[in-house]
């Protein structure tokens, strides 16, 4: 906090974000991140009790191109984390970056009654938090 502000992961989210069927390929996917230039992943629940997933690049890097997998016969739900740990909206940036330090995290979705509404990253916090204070 500099001169009393405080920004708030809302304030530094990014809201163009995927989500796909755990069903759908990576080539998809990628077809799909690409279109919209996104970097991230999420994958929809099955059902109200089930949890969100994320697959980000690294995902898709260490998991289908190293392994010389073809990204059109591996499935995202073969690939992704999940469950994935969210961050309140209203999260001040700092506690937000120190989550990401202590969970070993890069991305996180930004949820708000169980709904993804954007996707928080490091280069957020740090580009645009640091340049809104």
């Amino acid at each position: 906090m500099i001169d009393g502000k405080i920004v708030r992961v809302r304030d530094v989210m990014q809201d163009n974000f995927v989500c796909l069927e755990g069903l759908a390929t990576v080539q998809e996917a990628i077809d799909t991140m690409v279109r919209e230039n996104a970097d991230t992943v999420f994958i929809h629940r099955r059902n109200a009790d089930d949890e969100p997933g994320i697959v980000v690049l690294a995902d898709i890097a260490d998991q289908v191109l190293a392994r010389d997998r073809a990204p059109d016969r591996v499935n995202l739900y073969e690939i992704m984390t999940k469950p994935v740990i969210g961050v309140d909206p209203a999260m001040n940036i700092r506690y937000c970056a120190r989550l990401f330090s202590r969970f070993g995290l890069s991305t996180a979705p930004v949820v708000e009654n169980r709904d993804i509404v954007g996707v928080v990253t490091y280069r957020e916090m740090v580009l645009k938090g640091l340049l809104s204070r």
